[in-house]
């Protein structure tokens, strides 16, 4: 099985940490272990824990914990994963096999155009209208999903929109897969990161066909416990826990304990606040940031998520723009081709405003060179 390269993880992981000013995340900026133990994480009775293996699906505590998210849910239901990319991957695995076709929502984070396409199934994408605030095409939504779908992937909210799908639209998604037999997965990691609107609803419950992913890198701020979970029908969740046996067979001792701290209701609400804080803080200077370039980016107000995912008025494509502030500035963001759609940026905005603010300019100081931007007038 030859594994083609995840393009914007392996330019992340070979640069977020040697930049000077690194925009290309997509969660709030981490929570510290002090922040975590004024949520009542004791670290001291954490001092004299064995450092053996843990569970390998998770703890009967967490899991039990992670329960009172969705209801109706046993912790047959539910596995604790290496953060929620692990989560996919077992959900890609057990669910499709060499011939099936999958339908993947584009733009997205696209995880899971590799590992299917390794092991011979066929992807199908269908595109969000920029157009349309990020709504789904329908007519190439019905043309992706066919009788030979197996598997369907969407990002709710979306990574890298930010766009929160209706429930109209969640209620025809599902109908279409149950119509076809096919397993919905839909990665709701960033639930809890919405700006201003209400909690996005979660797909679980909908169908005995969906299949929901989320962890704690996102909304909660603390992607270094590389904490995530499925949710999905017992048998199926069952299977996913025997193909993780033979990846990394189960999550860190340390992280499970800590996350039990982290998704306990009042805490969890907490950590939502924050995160919403820090975007409320960052969201007007990243506004007129875009906006003073006299027109040359174009966007759709995100609902939710620690990013923009901009248009810009340039032939120069996405990745030679952003390889260009890279070396000449040491600033990354993410080219909109490592999305699934050319000729966007995403960038960051879930950081301090110092930080943020001094990446910006780095960024603009490349924009400015663009032949295509005229200061004050058209483009």
């Amino acid at each position: 099985m030859k594994m083609e390269t995840f393009e914007m993880e392996r330019m992340q992981s070979t640069w977020e940490n040697v930049v000077e000013y690194d925009l290309s995340e997509s969660g709030i900026r981490a929570v510290s272990l002090r922040e975590l133990t004024e949520l009542g994480f004791d670290l001291e009775e954490a001092m004299d824990t064995p450092l053996g293996y843990s569970q390998s699906n998770g703890t009967i505590e967490l899991r039990e914990l992670l329960t009172e998210q969705y209801p109706g849910t046993s912790i047959e239901n539910i596995e604790v994963t290496n953060g929620t990319s692990e989560a996919n991957y077992l959900v890609a695995l057990v669910a499709l096999q060499g011939g099936d076709d999958m339908a993947l929502e584009v733009p997205n984070y696209m995880q899971l155009w590799g590992p299917p396409r390794s092991f011979g199934a066929r992807i199908n994408t269908f595109p969000l209208d920029f157009t349309s605030s990020w709504e789904p095409d329908w007519d190439g939504f019905e043309r992706a999903v066919s009788e030979k779908t197996r598997l369907v992937y969407i990002s709710n909210p979306n990574n890298p929109t930010g766009a929160v799908l209706s429930r109209d639209a969640m209620r025809r998604i599902v109908e279409r897969c149950e119509r076809v037999g096919a397993y919905l997965l839909a990665d709701e990691v960033y639930i809890g990161a919405e700006r201003e609107r209400e909690r996005t609803p979660s797909f679980w419950g909908m169908s005995d066909r969906v299949i929901v992913t989320s962890g704690l890198s996102k909304a909660y701020g603390i992607p270094g416990l590389r904490i995530g979970w499925m949710v999905g029908p017992k048998d199926f969740v069952t299977e996913c826990w025997s193909q993780h046996d033979y990846i990394t067979i189960g999550p860190n001792k340390l992280s499970d304990i800590m996350a039990r701290t982290a998704v306990e209701p009042a805490n969890r609400k907490r950590l939502y606040d924050r995160t919403r804080e820090i975007l409320r803080q960052n969201l007007k200077s990243m506004q007129e940031w875009l906006d003073g370039f006299g027109g040359f980016f174009t966007y759709t107000p995100h609902e939710a998520g620690a990013f923009y995912f901009v248009k810009y008025a340039s032939e120069v494509p996405s990745l030679e723009l952003v390889r260009n502030i890279l070396h000449r500035q040491s600033t990354l963001i993410i080219p909109g081709s490592h999305l699934g759609m050319e000729g966007f940026l995403r960038i960051w905005m879930g950081g301090k405003p110092d930080f943020l603010q001094e990446g910006r300019r780095r960024i603009g100081a490349e924009i400015e060179k663009l032949p295509e931007l005229v200061r004050g007038g058209d483009l």
